[in-house]
C-alpha cells in the first residue's frame, strides 16, 4: 500500500458545437473543467474517475483515501461547480466524457474506472448507459444535446460509492407534500405537513400515510413540472428561445424518514439529515433544488422527464459494477443502495455495507478504511489494479 501521492490541478478545455447556448459557457460555447490528478509514484494503466453534477469534491475522503492506498484518482468538476440553479444533466455527462478522453487520449491511462459519491451515483450509470447505448440527443426541454453524435468513450467499470438513485428520486422523497401554493408555502395540508404538531399523523407512521405522504409528493413535483414546461412554451411563443427564467422552489427537505427511523431503517440519528435538523433545513437556503431555472429544471429535478434516473440506467450497463452503501447515512438510505444494485441488469456485480458509517465517513477513519478496502480488493480482482 502507498501513503502518498502528489496531487496535479489541471484543466480540461474544449469547445461545444452545435448545443444551445449555455449560460456556463462563453460566447463561442467555451468550457473549461477543473480537475485534480491524484498520482502516486505507483505507475498503474487505470484511472479512477470522481465526478459529481456541482463539484467541488476534490477534497472528499474517499478520494484521497484511494490515492493512499496507490490508485490513481482524477477528481474532475462539472462546468456547474458549486452552483446547480441551471445545471443541465446531458451536459454535465458530456463534461464527465471529455475528462475521460482526456485521461485516455492525453495522460495515456488504458482503463478507465468510473466512481459515483453521493449524486456522482446516477451521474456515472447514465454517462456510461449512453457510452454503451447512446440514445440522447435533446435535452428533456428539448434543447439540442446530442450525446450520440459525442461518441462517448466507454469507461471500464463503476464503482457506486454511498450513492443515491438520482436528483430527482431524491428530491422528489424529500418535497415537503403540504405545500399547496408554490407562491406562497405558508399555505399548507395540515394532514401532511409532519413538522407540525397539529399533524394528526406522528410517527411511527403507518402504511396508509406514507403511501399517502409518497403520492402528494410526486403530485406536487408533477405540479411544478406542468408549470414549467407551459412557462417555457409561452417563453417560446413570445419569440424568447435562449432565455430563462429562475424560481424557487420552496420546502424541499421533508421525508418521514427522518423523523421515524423505522422507515428505509438504518442506524442514522433520528431527527436529522446530512445537512442538519431538517425541519430547519425544509425552510433553510441550502436545501437541495431550493433555486431553479426551467431548463435546469427539467433535466434534474422532474420526477417523470429527467434522463438522468440511475436505476433506468442502470440495466443498460455491461460493465462491472460495485455498489457501497453506509450502514448509519443520513443523506443515502438503505433503499437506494439495494434499489440501484437490484436495477443492474447482469451478474458481474458486487453488494457491501459498510455498518456505522455516515455519508462522508466524517470521523470515522476505521469506516472509511472499510470501504476503501472493499474497493480495493475489487478494482484488483478486475485487474483495474
Amino acid at each position: 500500500m502507498s501513503s502518498g501521492y502528489t496531487r496535479i490541478p489541471y484543466l480540461i478545455s474544449f469547445a461545444e458545437q452545435n448545443d444551445f447556448k449555455d449560460t456556463y459557457a462563453g460566447p463561442m460555447n467555451h468550457v473549461a473543467l477543473e480537475a485534480h490528478l491524484l498520482k502516486p509514484e505507483r505507475a498503474s494503466d487505470t484511472v479512477i474517475v470522481f465526478m459529481h453534477p456541482i463539484g467541488g469534491g476534490a477534497y472528499l475522503p474517499m478520494v484521497s483515501a484511494m490515492a493512499r492506498a496507490g490508485h490513481h484518482v482524477i477528481y474532475c468538476n462539472s462546468r456547474y461547480r458549486g452552483v446547480d440553479s441551471a445545471l443541465i444533466m446531458e451536459k454535465v455527462v458530456a463534461d464527465l466524457g471529455e475528462c475521460i478522453r482526456d485521461a485516455r487520449e492525453r495522460l495515456g491511462y488504458k482503463k478507465v474506472v468510473l466512481a459515483g459519491w453521493s449524486g456522482g451515483g446516477s451521474l456515472s450509470l447514465f454517462y456510461q448507459a449512453e457510452a454503451e447505448d447512446p440514445r440522447i440527443t435533446h435535452t428533456p426541454a428539448g434543447d439540442p444535446c446530442d450525446l450520440v453524435a459525442r461518441g462517448l468513450i466507454l469507461a471500464d467499470g463503476v464503482m457506486l460509492l454511498a450513492a443515491h438513485i438520482s436528483r430527482a428520486g431524491t428530491l422528489t422523497e424529500w418535497l415537503d407534500p403540504s405545500v399547496l401554493d408554490e407562491r406562497d408555502p405558508s399555505q399548507r395540508d395540515p394532514a401532511l405537513d409532519i413538522y407540525s404538531p397539529d399533524c394528526p399523523a406522528q410517527p411511527p407512521y403507518d402504511d396508509a400515510f406514507v403511501q399517502r405522504f409518497r403520492a402528494a409528493q410526486i403530485a406536487r413535483n408533477r405540479r411544478i413540472t406542468h408549470w414549467v414546461q407551459d412557462r417555457l412554451a409561452a417563453l417560446r411563443a413570445d419569440g424568447w428561445h435562449q432565455e430563462e427564467f429562475a424560481f424557487i422552489t420552496h420546502r424541499t427537505m421533508c421525508d418521514v424518514r427522518w423523523l421515524d427511523p423505522t422507515q428505509d431503517a438504518n442506524e442514522r440519528r433520528p431527527n436529522w439529515c446530512y445537512l442538519g435538523e431538517p425541519r430547519q433545513v425544509n425552510n433553510g437556503p441550502v436545501a437541495l433544488a431550493r433555486f431553479n431555472t426551467l431548463r435546469g429544471w427539467l433535466s434534474q429535478w422532474s420526477y417523470d422527464l429527467s434522463n438522468a434516473n440511475g436505476l433506468t440506467c442502470a440495466a443498460r450497463l455491461s460493465v462491472p459494477v460495485l455498489v457501497i452503501g453506509n450502514g448509519a447515512d443520513d443523506a443515502c438510505t438503505p433503499s437506494h443502495t439495494h434499489r440501484l444494485f437490484a436495477a443492474i441488469g447482469h451478474d458481474n456485480k458486487q453488494l457491501h455495507e459498510v455498518a456505522g458509517a455516515n455519508h462522508y465517513y466524517f470521523g470515522q477513519p476505521d469506516k472509511l478504511a472499510q470501504a476503501v478496502a472493499r474497493c480495493d480488493a475489487w478494482l484488483r480482482a478486475h485487474d483495474f489494479g
